[in-house]
């Protein structure tokens, strides 16, 4: 099983980022992440899993308790991969600006986003 972004934070932390962001449930086959697009969204998978691909190939599949989204808006680039949804999802939705300020008001929670962050780019 995957570590939780969630892992190692206190339940008041957990409830002050999922109270930043906005649930949402999106279908099997979405993209709501496109590579080389402008970062102005993050996602946290609660149910469902999601395939990342880089160049139309799959790199990693991604589950619950995983960020999604979040290294472009932290290193303030394109996107370097597509999301899609291979199951239906249930996320929560952050904005930019929203992620920008829980990594930087959540210390527990911004530790485990550059973790999360740092993991996928040492990735080929």
């Amino acid at each position: 099983m995957t570590s939780s972004i969630f892992d190692g934070l206190s339940p008041a932390d957990v409830a002050r980022i999922r109270s930043a962001g906005t649930a949402l449930t999106l279908p099997q086959g979405w993209s709501p992440i496109s590579e080389q697009t402008p970062a102005d969204k993050a996602y946290i998978l609660e149910e469902g899993q999601v395939s990342v691909r880089r160049r139309g190939e799959e790199v990693a599949t991604l589950g619950p308790g995983q960020i999604i989204g979040e290294a472009a808006i932290l290193n303030r680039s394109l996107r370097t991969a597509s999301i899609v949804a291979t199951t239906p999802l249930r996320v929560i939705h952050f904005t930019g600006e929203a992620l920008e300020r829980l990594v930087g008001e959540v210390p527990a929670f911004g530790e485990a986003v550059r973790s999360a962050t740092a993991g996928r780019q040492a990735q080929p």
